[in-house]
């Protein structure tokens, strides 16, 4: 390793001690979780932070504190998956901008954790995909709110089928001998070359196909199923992406804002704004 990336290791790990140093207890309500109040132009959500994913959750609330998100907008919304926010580059954003690439020069390690999972008003960290973010890294600051729907229980055995190919997927992007690919996607990546970058995803696709028959099928939990398959959610994106928290009042917030109308890169038509995320008892 040499001093340099020796540097940016130290640097992320000096910054997620810093995150852990920084938390609050008197933040924390009787039931022992932090609770937050996203007040937009559509009403207000309301979000207990879980503990079960602390680094995000601290994250969260520094930014809060700092008044990271006041006057951004939700700028990716898509009806029955999710509505995302957190891009400080929407702040001030021109009508139909493109969005979705701002955010503080950190990333969250992944938290991954199967007691907390992508039923119907969860929170969770956005991130870059698979082949640029090997590690499921999450963004610094974006974030999203689940709407998703409800699945019937042979559905939803699809949909753990594709869960189980999404991490097998993500296994073989780890592996040491498949670097090179990686490093070609990324520079294609740069370089715009969509065909080029197809390339490489379908040669890991094949890699998932042909090992698939081999391993064990990813199965949900009673809690997961009983979730999926009474409020809804997005199952497919369990075991890959960060959840640190849950709306208790305003999931019809959500609702309203999945139902605007969109342009083609599922930016809302209309601003949604987050007037100001604060801290509440």
């Amino acid at each position: 390793m040499n001093n340099k990336n020796l540097f940016i290791r130290f640097s992320s790990l000096f910054a997620i001690l810093l995150l852990l140093m920084s938390f609050d207890p008197a933040n924390m309500t009787d039931s022992g979780n932090v609770n937050v109040l996203i007040k937009t132009n559509y009403g207000d959500i309301k979000i207990k932070l879980y503990n079960e994913t602390p680094l995000h959750r601290d994250n969260f609330i520094k930014l809060v504190k700092e008044h990271y998100y006041d006057s951004l907008l939700f700028h990716r919304v898509i009806q029955k998956f999710m509505i995302q926010g957190g891009d400080p580059d929407s702040k001030k954003a021109l009508p139909g901008e493109l969005l979705g690439e701002g955010g503080p020069k950190y990333t969250i390690p992944a938290e991954i954790n199967r007691a907390v999972f992508h039923k119907k008003g969860v929170l969770a960290a956005a991130r870059e995909s698979d082949l640029d973010n090997p590690l499921e890294a999450s963004s610094g600051s974006q974030f999203y709110i689940v709407q998703g729907k409800v699945y019937t229980d042979s559905l939803l055995q699809l949909q753990a089928i594709k869960i189980t190919k999404r991490t097998l997927f993500n296994s073989f992007v780890k592996l040491p001998e498949n670097k090179h690919y990686i490093d070609d996607y990324k520079r294609y990546s740069k370089e715009e070359k969509a065909d080029s970058m197809e390339y490489i995803n379908d040669i890991f696709d094949a890699k998932v196909e042909k090992e698939f028959p081999n391993v064990t099928r990813y199965k949900f939990t009673p809690e997961q199923i009983k979730a999926y398959t009474t409020i809804g959610g997005t199952p497919t994106l369990d075991n890959t992406y960060t959840a640190f928290g849950e709306v208790y009042a305003g999931l019809e917030i959500v609702d309203l804002i999945a139902a605007q109308k969109t342009d083609k890169n599922a930016r809302p038509i209309e601003d949604i704004r987050i007037i100001s995320v604060s801290i509440i008892p």
